[in-house]
């Protein structure tokens, strides 16, 4: 019985959000989240990843650690995503983001943080750093088919992490008003996105019912599969264990959408707009599966 309440302490705040979220955006179809989606960007997003990194108990070794394994499971997402893209003959580079970046950020540090405390959210934010690299380096690239360095430099998410291995390497304390500062905006900024989550949700719409499907399966079937042999290649167990499964087992990241429609053909963001719906839609039903399991066998 415990374990299923658990499962509601951690699942309620989450859903609740996301409900609240998409709830106004029915009632306010008008509402731009692209307010939301700077400020988070801008500040939000490299404040919780510098306050996950440094003040929840992980040192430089961990963040290393998880760093690789999350690229490792990038790698299989992408063989995995390659060959599902060159099966349903769609564009290999254009509609890759959607089976490669999951939603790591937005849902997977509260899944974590609510399912393992500030250990889960320390890791889960390692594993959320190398997702926010990729989608503004690897991302862009697929998104534009073209290499740009230059976006990394207007990219606040790596300062963020710049200035997070500074004080990792260095084994500097952070300042106490720096880590109430940067804890305050972690919990603000996890309401904020969640909450335009759920407002992007009533935006986006399934062009491509049936691909939309089988790239959802994709991502959300072989995800936790890729996790999973992560788990048992690097004998991980325990906090570890679970957030990898957790974070392996998340859906398509709305971060794919919003990089695509800058740079990408309208049928593509289409395309990647349907995958995230869907997947995201599916996640409500697997991910409170995925959690279960990690609480009884990754504790």
């Amino acid at each position: 019985m415990e374990i299923y309440l658990k499962l509601v302490d951690v699942f309620f705040p989450v859903f609740l959000v996301i409900g609240i979220g998409f709830y106004f955006g029915k009632k306010n179809p008008k509402f731009d989240t692209d307010f939301i989606t700077k400020l988070t960007g801008t500040f939000g997003t490299p404040a919780l990843i510098f306050y996950s990194l440094t003040s929840t108990g992980v040192n430089l070794e961990t963040f290393i650690e998880f760093f690789t394994y999350k690229i490792i499971m990038v790698s299989g997402f992408a063989f995995v995503g390659i060959i599902t893209l060159i099966l349903t003959k769609r564009d290999i580079i254009y509609e890759l983001p959607p089976l490669i970046l999951p939603n790591n950020g937005n849902i997977g540090l509260s899944v974590c943080l609510f399912a393992y405390g500030n250990t889960g959210f320390g890791i889960a934010g390692a594993i959320a750093s190398v997702i926010m690299l990729l989608h503004f380096t690897l991302g862009i690239f697929l998104a534009k088919k073209k290499l740009d360095f230059k976006i990394l430099f207007r990219n606040g998410p790596i300062y963020g992490i710049l200035f997070a291995f500074i004080f990792l390497y260095f084994d500097l304390k952070v300042p106490t008003f720096l880590e109430n500062a940067t804890h305050l905006i972690s919990y603000a900024t996890i309401f904020m996105v969640l909450m335009a989550l759920g407002i992007a949700l009533t935006k986006l719409k399934v062009f491509s019912f049936k691909l939309s499907l089988i790239n959802s399966f994709t991502r959300m079937f072989f995800g936790p599969i890729i996790g999973l042999l992560i788990i048992y290649a690097f004998n991980l167990s325990g906090v570890e264990a679970g957030v990898i499964f957790i974070q392996s087992s998340m859906p398509s990241a709305i971060l794919t959408y919003l990089v695509g429609s800058m740079y990408s053909p309208k049928k593509v963001v289409d395309s990647i707009a349907s995958t995230i719906f869907v997947s995201t839609t599916i996640s409500f039903f697997t991910l409170p599966i995925v959690v279960f399991l990690s609480l009884k066998y990754f504790v």
